[in-house]
């Protein structure tokens, strides 16, 4: 008997959500600015001799360059690659220009990172079809930034993200709400938002490769082999995520953290694995103006276990660098891990208003890029 949604189940499925990813956002602005880049294999981070790629262009990925790889693994398997510095203030600046055309379209907007977001278009003021708004957006950043992005479509959260994936570069993906269950039941189990590669693996070993085989699953079962995480993938192989789009709003703390396809050891890998989420939190401190004083690290080893660090600083902080030296200090305080890092995150929290920051504080210095 097919499954017959409940009353929260079919709110879900009225809506309407748009992701947008942009596509090697910080290769593609270092490629935009530089002509001399476009075309060419380019790693942003690192140097040719030591430290972490941050992000690599599509003709870089080609050779298998990927972000947090060890930037002396990167140059051997791409001899042309192009290493170029981070420009942090530039990447924000087109961020917040990307945010202004989604503002146009909604005013639920949830920001994920710099380079990405959801949107909820349910209610458009102008009355377009989701794909006729994502279709607009993307048009409008080609136009205003000569940058590309990708969307996904669809009635909820998870799917979107997931759908804003399938047709990289430059390319959108629709997945209804008729067709989401059929999309979920033949998705690999590795492409779920929040199974990393240990889970995915784990699940393998039970026999479960696809959505198809997680939906044949009990709870019961679920919760035996993955304890809390249970419920989301029962949902998830369903298509289902009951999440509401949610627009910016005051915060007792803004973090970030990334689960990672395979385990980081390394100190690089894992400054590297560090360096998006540091800039996440400081990328959303900066548009609201906050500033923090406590600094969270938070570090999920490969057999689960969770640890945080954290520090109370006599003053709050804001930027991008004064984080990334505490953040850094904290991780040395765990290192050398004895077991391999699955997600690394971080937070900052006893939020005030940025304006009342020393300069002495907001500007220490901290190179991430050897």
């Amino acid at each position: 008997m097919p499954d017959v949604p409940e009353p929260a189940e079919q709110a879900t499925a009225a809506r309407k959500i748009i992701h947008i990813d942009m596509d090697a956002f910080y290769a593609s602005v270092e490629q935009r600015d530089d002509p001399a880049l476009r075309g060419r294999p380019v790693a942003v981070g690192g140097s040719r001799e030591r430290g972490v790629v941050a992000a690599a262009s599509y003709e870089a990925r080609v050779f298998g360059v990927r972000s947090a790889m060890a930037s002396a693994t990167a140059r051997r398997r791409c001899p042309e690659l192009i290493f170029v510095r981070p420009r942090f203030e530039v990447y924000k600046a087109v961020s917040r220009q990307i945010r202004e055309i989604f503002a146009q379209h909604s005013v639920l907007i949830e920001p994920l990172s710099l380079d990405e977001a959801y949107i909820d278009v349910t209610d458009h003021p102008r009355g377009l079809t989701a794909t006729e708004a994502a279709t607009e957006i993307r048009a409008r950043i080609k136009a205003e930034t000569g940058l590309t992005a990708s969307a996904g479509i669809s009635y909820n959260k998870f799917l979107a993200k997931i759908a804003s994936d399938q047709n990289k570069p430059d390319g959108q993906c629709v997945v209804t709400p008729k067709a989401g269950p059929g999309f979920v039941a033949k998705l690999a189990v590795k492409r779920f938002h929040g199974i990393g590669p240990v889970t995915a693996a784990r699940m393998q070993r039970l026999g479960i490769e696809v959505g198809a085989d997680l939906r044949a699953q009990s709870r019961e079962f679920l919760r035996q082999h993955f304890g809390k995480a249970a419920d989301y993938y029962y949902l998830a192989a369903r298509g289902i995520d009951h999440r509401p789009v949610r627009a910016d709003r005051e915060r007792k703390s803004v973090g970030s953290e990334t689960t990672f396809e395979r385990d980081l050891a390394e100190h690089d890998e894992l400054v590297a694995g560090l360096t998006p989420c540091i800039a996440s939190v400081a990328e959303h401190l900066g548009r609201s103006g906050a500033a923090g004083r406590t600094v969270t690290l938070k570090v999920k080893f490969a057999d689960f276990r969770q640890i945080t660090r954290a520090r109370t600083l006599p003053a709050p902080i804001s930027g991008q660098e004064p984080i990334a030296r505490v953040v850094l200090d904290l991780l040395a305080g765990v290192e050398p891990v004895e077991r391999g890092v699955r997600l690394l995150g971080v937070a900052l929290s006893n939020l005030s208003d940025s304006a009342f920051i020393p300069p002495s504080i907001d500007q220490l210095g901290f190179d991430l890029f050897a």
